[in-house]
């Protein structure tokens, strides 16, 4: 990932590397009077009375030395390979390499064919056990797309380990290791966890295992851009690469979050750490371990953030709730009669502060149940049933692998049923664009939310067909994209 100095960047702590910081145990301040002196004071009667001398007073740090100790040996850490593709292809077909690569111009200029295939890629990440018999949980990310997964134990000890699953939105994965009897840690819960708290980091910071940093809780229900699924907490502890999935231990010794994000501008620790709440990841470790993916709850709503003005001209007492943009049409929340304008109070009795309060909480509801909301409609309060949702499947990411044509970088899923009837998009047509990076599509200026209707006069409903007819195209495509509700061609060049 790139590192911008002119802006803060959120970068998922996963690599190699330590930083040491050392914790007086018996630190103290002293407070001192110089007031108090020999000559002391007179009292009404003309008497000297001595003065008693200001006492030290001392505040000692929290000794963190037998949480180590007991928790330490149920973390681990975990190394990963995989393979990339290489950048440089044979030639012809060579203008697909990067130009910074170091032998670019050696086989451009001589023509000589360049090695293909894929170069191995090595990482390092931290996890924990949470059961005697070798269940594991990590990051998402720290093991995605890896071919092999090591975990080592505080004992040398190395197995090799099986990924049950990994819920790319939540970024928890779940390990299993053939081992028995082994340490494994307490779960804490984070809700009775306070801002201000001692909190503690157990991990693998560069690759130096088992190192211990601590901090504060920093604030609670942080919501994270391209997060909005997790509440996290934000504390102040030291975390590097590395730490990724590591515990967060509060002084119980318990665990009440995995250390996943930094929020840095050098790419290192600057003093805002973020953590998964646990209660949120053993939810999804249950259903990871149960199915094998993660079913979330949907209203078919795109919220926002309510300010004082938005407050006042909806005639709330103060800024609060989650203002309903838009609302999907034939989704769940039509169904039940929300309309965009309506602020979302509560959601199953709880508080909705900010808008980043909902999405967790309608997440964590089991697709197809009931719930019920209170909502401010034209200036009145009125509570409604629902039935939710479920969330959209993950996208599958469209990569052509042809010599000749570049990347289109988009990712891509078919729609739903519920998406196609709403559409009046036939079976044959209807690819909605998830997410968009950098390349052709980008720069023809395709947007998240299209949805791609035809190539080159082709229609496309799968990725499959996409892929296909992108690999047999010329260096230009005629992209029939719908965008709301206008239906408009855009032309792409793929180098």
């Amino acid at each position: 990932m790139k590192l911008n100095n002119l802006s803060l960047n959120i970068h998922r702590s996963f690599a190699i590397a330590c930083v040491f910081i050392g914790l007086a145990s018996g630190c103290s301040y002293a407070s001192h009077d110089t007031s108090a002196t020999a000559s002391g004071s007179k009292n009404n009667d003309g008497v000297e009375v001595a003065q008693t001398p200001a006492q030290k007073v001392s505040v000692g740090l929290p000794d963190f030395s037998e949480i180590a100790a007991q928790q330490g040996p149920a973390v681990v850490n975990i190394s990963v390979s995989g393979s990339v593709k290489s950048g440089i292809q044979s030639f012809p077909g060579f203008s697909e390499s990067d130009p910074n690569d170091p032998f670019y111009e050696f086989f451009r200029r001589f023509q000589v064919p360049a090695p293909q295939g894929s170069q191995p890629t090595h990482g390092l990440g931290s996890g924990f056990i949470i059961s005697a018999d070798g269940v594991i949980l990590t990051n998402a990310h720290v093991v995605a797309d890896a071919d092999e997964v090591i975990v080592k134990l505080t004992d040398k000890r190395e197995f090799k380990a099986k990924v049950v699953g990994a819920d790319k939105p939540s970024d928890v994965a779940v390990l299993k290791i053939d081992a028995k009897d082994l340490p494994f840690v307490k779960i804490g819960d984070p809700k009775k966890s306070s801002v201000g708290e001692w909190v503690i980091a157990i991990g693998s910071p560069f690759g130096f295992e088992n190192s211990v940093t601590a901090g504060i809780i920093s604030a609670k229900s942080r919501s994270l851009p391209d997060e909005g699924y997790v509440p996290f907490l934000q504390t102040d502890v030291a975390i590097n690469p590395g730490n990724s999935g590591g515990p967060l231990f509060n002084m119980n010794g318990e665990v009440i979050g995995i250390n996943s994000q930094i929020y840095t501008r050098s790419g290192g620790y600057q003093g805002l750490s973020f953590a998964i709440p646990i209660d949120v990841a053993m939810k999804s470790e249950a259903q990871l371990i149960d199915h094998g993916k993660v079913n979330r709850g949907r209203l078919g709503v795109l919220i926002q953030e309510v300010n004082q003005d938005l407050a006042t001209s909806f005639g709330l007492e103060k800024p609060v709730g989650a203002l309903v943009s838009s609302v999907e049409k034939g989704g769940p929340a039509e169904h039940a009669g929300i309309e965009s304008g309506d602020v979302i109070l509560k959601f199953n009795g709880k508080e909705i502060l900010h808008s980043s309060d909902l999405p967790p909480l309608v997440a964590e509801v089991s697709p197809g149940s009931e719930a019920s909301l209170e909502i401010w409609h034209k200036k009145r309060s009125k509570t409604i049933s629902m039935k939710i949702g479920e969330m959209n499947a993950a996208a599958a990411t469209v990569e052509p692998e042809s010599t000749n044509k570049g990347k289109l970088g988009l990712a891509l899923r078919p729609l739903t049923p519920e998406e196609r009837a709403n559409t009046g998009l036939s079976k044959e047509e209807g690819l909605v664009v998830e997410g968009i990076a950098e390349g052709p599509a980008a720069q023809a200026g395709i947007r998240p939310g299209d949805i791609i209707l035809s190539v080159n006069g082709e229609k496309v409903a799968t990725v499959e067909k996409l892929r296909s007819l992108v690999e047999k195209a010329g260096k230009r495509l005629a992209f029939h994209v719908m965008r709301g509700e206008m239906k408009i061609f855009i032309a792409i060049k793929v180098e």
